[in-house]
């Protein structure tokens, strides 16, 4: 049986890390890290997440701002509001909630950020540095999914590592950490053809498709390492992953529960981008 990656462990290890550095850089420097999140509308998963985002600052010793926009602001209003937090000192991470109005254009406003503030990871000036290795910031999930291998003491050079799922946020981005890390990688999608005959080759496959219970335990070998970032209400109100968990969890060596694995890393890793980005405005 697998050994059952804890994801909320790792993340409050990490929190009570950027607490002490936070502490470390006020003492030194008189600097507090602050992080502005911007949220438009009313959804009530995203106002859950933001006041999960707030709490997390608290606990850390971060400044925390947040914007509750109306859901009718014209995107020259929240274009305004981001060029005022790209110009002002006091804080150092900009994360705007996703997803936003249909009359405002995501791309514009993300592309507005700073990227140098984008704790996110999302512009594409960070996506394109990523490429090259060096981002301002990484995106925070996949990001996360390094820590969890790294302080899990699994080895990612050398090993096959199969990414199901494209998206922008997690499926490229992690695609390309990992081959930062040497690893030998193939991204699948639903497009690709015989999917299991490519899963079953991996050390590491990482599900980020976002379709509940696709991963079968007929498309893993023994002793796999999986990461499962899916997250799927089922029709019972039930929280599930894209790994189908009590098939796969026998043959693997390590593996990520949903929910408790990779979900918390993400929060956690926005906070270490917000450290760093404070760290960076210091020597500029």
């Amino acid at each position: 049986m697998a050994i059952i990656i804890d994801g909320n462990k790792v993340a409050q290890d990490i929190r009570s890390e950027v607490r002490r550095d936070v502490g470390a850089l006020k003492e030194q420097k008189g600097i507090v890290p602050g992080l502005a999140v911007i949220l438009v509308g009313n959804a009530p998963a995203s106002k859950i997440y933001v006041g999960k985002k707030a709490q997390d600052c608290a606990e850390v010793g971060f400044l925390s701002r947040e914007y509750k926009l109306p859901v009718a602001i014209s995107e020259e209003y929240l274009l305004g509001v981001i060029r005022e937090l790209n110009n002002d000192k006091l804080i150092h991470g900009i994360l705007v909630q996703l997803p936003l109005p249909r009359h405002i254009h995501s791309d514009k406003i993300i592309e507005a950020i700073d990227p140098r503030k984008d704790v996110d990871g999302f512009h594409p000036c960070n996506v394109g540095r990523l490429v090259t290795g060096n981002p301002y910031h990484a995106s925070c999930t996949p990001y996360g999914i390094i820590e969890l291998l790294d302080r899990s003491g699994i080895e990612i050079s050398g090993k096959e590592a199969v990414v199901v799922g494209r998206s922008n946020i997690v499926g490229k981005p992690m695609a390309l950490m990992l081959l930062a890390r040497n690893a030998t990688v193939t991204i699948c999608h639903t497009k690709t053809k015989d999917l299991a005959a490519v899963t079953r080759r991996a050390d590491i496959l990482v599900a980020a498709a976002g379709r509940a219970a696709m991963i079968k335990g007929n498309m893993v070998k023994d002793g796999v390492v999986v990461i499962d970032v899916g997250t799927n209400r089922l029709d019972t109100g039930k929280l599930v992953g894209d790994v189908a968990f009590a098939e796969v969890a026998p043959k693997a060596s390590y593996i990520t529960p949903v929910p408790g694995g990779v979900g918390p890393m993400t929060r956690a890793m926005l906070m270490k981008n917000t450290l760093n980005a404070a760290l960076a405005a210091t020597s500029r």
